[in-house]
């Protein structure tokens, strides 16, 4: 039976601005479309045997709605980029650019500095809490040790991404999450996290064995040049 999360109701707003921010490290932004561009990007998905609700994104900071930006770097098209510390993550594209996804990251989304490959794809993913997660929340945690079946109410979302490193699972994982409003924060679980819309996107654009680089707090070399 379908669950609908409900998020709230879009509003149609059509004012536009724009953005030129560029500091080395974060991207340049493109013309802001107008916001019901994202009202379309973030509105409901049936995804077979789940409903995801729509996004009120006019509640959402719109650096961390997906966008297309000016983003220059030695990396490959197709590889990954988390900079967990400015809380986005990009995929780079041809011709300079990137498509950049805002991100929430948790204490494990931080405990990972380097680069990976994604070792594997799972679609509405099962999750289990971790031995740290259930020893400093046991009521929360414990009755799930044995784990959670994926759906809407899965802590991992839509979809996650699984980093490995020399073929061993690193335990970093980029995953959706049904707590859109976290986007953009510091979380209490979990690694990097994106709207489920966000996730459904970048599992699409990328494929097992696509490079991954996350960036440490103060890069000696950052992907952006």
């Amino acid at each position: 039976m379908r669950r609908l999360l409900v998020v709230g109701l879009l509003p149609m707003i059509t004012a536009a601005c724009t953005s030129t921010r560029f500091d080395g490290r974060t991207a340049v932004e493109q013309p802001w479309p107008l916001l019901s561009h994202y009202t379309a990007m973030y509105s409901e998905i049936d995804d077979g045997d789940e409903i995801i609700a729509a996004i009120d994104v006019s509640k959402i900071d719109r650096r961390y709605l997906r966008q297309l930006v000016d983003y220059p770097t030695h990396e490959r098209v197709g590889t990954i980029v988390v900079d967990p510390y400015q809380r986005f993550l990009y995929l780079v594209q041809e011709n300079g650019q990137a498509m950049r996804y805002g991100i929430g990251v948790a204490k494990a989304g931080l405990e990972y500095e380097g680069d990976g490959v994604i070792g594997r794809k799972a679609r509405w993913p099962n999750w289990a809490p971790t031995l740290a997660m259930i020893e400093r929340e046991p009521e929360r945690y414990r009755p799930l040790a044995a784990g959670m079946l994926g759906g809407i109410d899965n802590p991992l979302g839509a979809r996650a991404l699984y980093l490995y490193k020399n073929g061993k699972d690193t335990l970093y994982r980029i995953h959706g999450t049904t707590e859109p409003w976290s986007i953009g924060k510091s979380v209490s679980s979990g690694c990097i996290r994106l709207f489920n819309h966000d996730i459904i996107d970048l599992y699409q654009r990328v494929q097992p064995g696509s490079r991954v680089v996350v960036l440490g707090e103060n890069p000696s070399q950052p992907a952006s040049v």
